[in-house]
Order: structure tokens, then sequence, then C-alpha cells
């Protein structure tokens, strides 16, 4: 599947609106101090199939460094889709669904209870989640996936 032109302007807009929030954020203020925050992927919808996470990650932007996003979902059954989550290393990757040299964050079973728990660490560094399953078409659909960049 090609990059489509929603694709980037979808891309653009998260990246211009993380900017803006860190240029709208003072500096060095004490009395403005960020506190890290648990964040729950897609919130009530949790990590599921047919959600389009670009546009929650939009909504829920800027994310923070040390931020921690929790993926929540069911593990396999007969009667459920299995999701799992990967970190993909590029925007090309992310924009193909390519996850030949993705890394696997979380398996098919990790994203129950509690769910999975992921720390933004490296500000500045776009983070590229996607789920894998059925050959990539969670992700390959424009929904299961979506990227974040910690200030």
């Amino acid at each position: 599947m090609g990059f489509t032109i929603a694709q980037g302007l979808v891309i653009v807009f998260l990246i211009a609106s993380t900017m803006a929030g860190s240029i709208a954020r003072p500096c060095g203020n004490s009395n403005n101090t960020q506190t890290s925050k648990r964040i729950v992927v897609g919130d009530s919808h949790h990590w599921t199939y047919g959600f389009n996470y670009s546009k929650w990650a939009i909504k829920h932007g800027p994310f923070y460094l040390n931020d921690t996003l929790v993926f929540k979902y069911d593990p396999p059954t007969p009667n459920t889709f299995p999701h799992n989550v990967y970190l993909l290393p590029n925007l090309e990757s992310f924009i193909k669904c390519n996850f030949t040299n993705a890394q696997e964050v979380a398996n098919e079973t990790q994203g129950a209870g509690e769910g999975f728990k992921f720390v933004l660490e490296r500000p500045w560094h776009p983070h590229y989640f996607a789920c894998s399953v059925h050959e990539g078409s969670h992700c390959l659909n424009g929904t299961m996936k979506f990227l974040v960049i910690p200030i």
C-alpha cells in the first residue's frame, strides 16, 4: 500500500501539533513543572482494530518525556482479534507498515489486565507504534498505528 496524501497530512499535523505544544510551554519556569502522565492508548477503546490512533494521538498531544503509554488489549481467543505492539524504526516503515526491522515491544498476551506499559524515554525522538497482526493488515488499513514525539 502506498503513501497517501491523507497519511502525509496527518503526520505533518501531528508533528506540527507536538512542536506547537512545546513552544507554548515555557521552559525554565519553576512554577510550571511537567509531571509524567499515564496515558491509556485509545482511552476507553483501548488498543483495538478499527479505531484511528493517529487521530487519537493528535487529540492527546503533546506527549512529554517519561509519559507512560499503556496498551490494553484482550489476549487472543477464538472470538477476538489478537493484537501486539511494534516499534517501527523510521517514518518510511511507519508509512508502509513494513515490520522488517521493527522491534516487538509487546506480544499478543501482554496487553491483558493492567496492560503493557511503554515509557517515552527519548526526547524529540519519534516513536512509531503499530500492530503487525494479520500480515500487517491492522496497520495497513491506517488505523492501528500512530506516532509520538516526546518533548
